[in-house]
């Protein structure tokens, strides 16, 4: 197995940081006159830069998953996390990363604009990694493997042996998005995060915690590899006003528990109503908040309910998905609706 630091670029390896104003002096004490960053004067909230590290969201952080702040990093969504782990280990025109389609198509847009080679292994027919398949395109250059579970658009968890045995096999980084880990019943990665050096779990503020819209992403792994990360982040990435609400969310967590348990009852709800539906062939199980259905005609039924005003997701051009729409579990009046509009149509 690699060490991190084989698997680093080197000129990223060998770089310095920029240090910013906040870097180097980090005490905002009450009474102190900051002159250091050409901000300007005058108080409304958001005159001064964000704290570049995060320290106030990162703690509440530590205290819920149990990780230290040292091996977590905060990016603006996690695409900003996902395209810093490229840029920190993927040597362009050289190096290549696995992807297992269906799957989230951020990972290949990052490979194209970093000019990193893609390895498409296609899932197997349950929606499962093929272990064999990855480890033989595997090459000396594969730096990254990405591994969505839950899986978007297909909405199940990977088997946790299979996901183990590309862990302790595949020599370079195991990238595991859990962006829907909350709606599932299995345990994250994060469990057993110190168990693999080459483990990053990646998980996000926008689905359990409802704040899509405030951007912020987050990226748990050994000290490590999140100081190789934060040698490369750009200084302020996440705003004050992200940092602000996050915090709030993060520290009202019955709030967060009970939605939770609403749209996981309304998923069993909607999937028993899915199942009565003449022209859905089939329910995929899911791990989500959102279930993939397999339909007579995808385009068609997409383009009736578009008619309707329901917006859903087609996902009949993505591999092994033939004709099938995805469902967001919406709120109980969203779901009816829903509902009564597949009856009709």
């Amino acid at each position: 197995m690699k060490t991190i630091q084989e698997l680093v670029r080197k000129n990223i390896s060998s770089l310095k940081p920029y240090s910013s104003a906040r870097d180097e002096y980090k005490e905002l004490s009450d009474g102190m006159i900051f002159l250091d960053a050409n901000e300007n004067p005058f108080d409304n909230g958001v005159n001064r830069y964000p704290d570049p590290q995060q320290t106030a969201v990162k703690l509440e952080l530590s205290k819920i998953k149990n990780i230290p702040t040292n091996q977590i990093l905060l990016g603006n969504g996690s695409d900003e996390v996902l395209d810093l782990i490229f840029r920190a280990f993927c040597e362009p025109g050289k190096d290549n990363i696995i992807s297992l389609p269906p799957t989230y198509g951020m990972y290949s847009v990052l490979a194209n604009i970093n000019n990193i080679e893609i390895f498409n292994v296609l899932l197997n027919d349950k929606f499962q990694p093929d272990v064999e398949g990855i480890l033989k395109v595997a090459t000396n250059n594969s730096k990254l493997l990405f591994l969505c579970s839950p899986n978007n658009p297909t909405g199940n968890s990977f088997d946790n042996s299979q996901v183990e045995t590309l862990l302790k096999s595949f020599d370079g980084l195991v990238v595991i998005d859990e962006a829907y880990i909350d709606f599932s019943s299995e345990n994250s990665w994060l469990d057993r995060l110190d168990e693999f050096p080459n483990l990053i779990v990646t998980q996000t503020l926008s689905k359990a915690y409802g704040m899509a819209g405030i951007r912020l992403g987050v990226c748990y792994a050994s000290e490590e590899v999140i100081a190789i990360l934060n040698k490369i982040k750009p200084p302020y990435n996440v705003n004050e006003l992200t940092q602000q609400k996050a915090l709030v969310g993060l520290l009202n967590q019955d709030k967060v528990r009970k939605e939770i348990e609403i749209i996981l009852e309304e998923r069993n709800l909607l999937i028993a109503k899915l199942h009565t539906i003449s022209f859905i062939e089939k329910v995929y199980p899911t791990s989500a908040n959102f279930v993939l259905v397999k339909v007579d005609d995808g385009t068609k039924r997409y383009s009736q309910l578009i008619a309707k005003g329901i917006v859903i997701r087609n996902r009949s051009s993505q591999p092994l998905c033939d004709n099938t729409l995805r469902f967001t579990v919406g709120t109980t009046n969203e779901n009816i609706k829903l509902i009564k509009a597949l009856n009709e149509i």
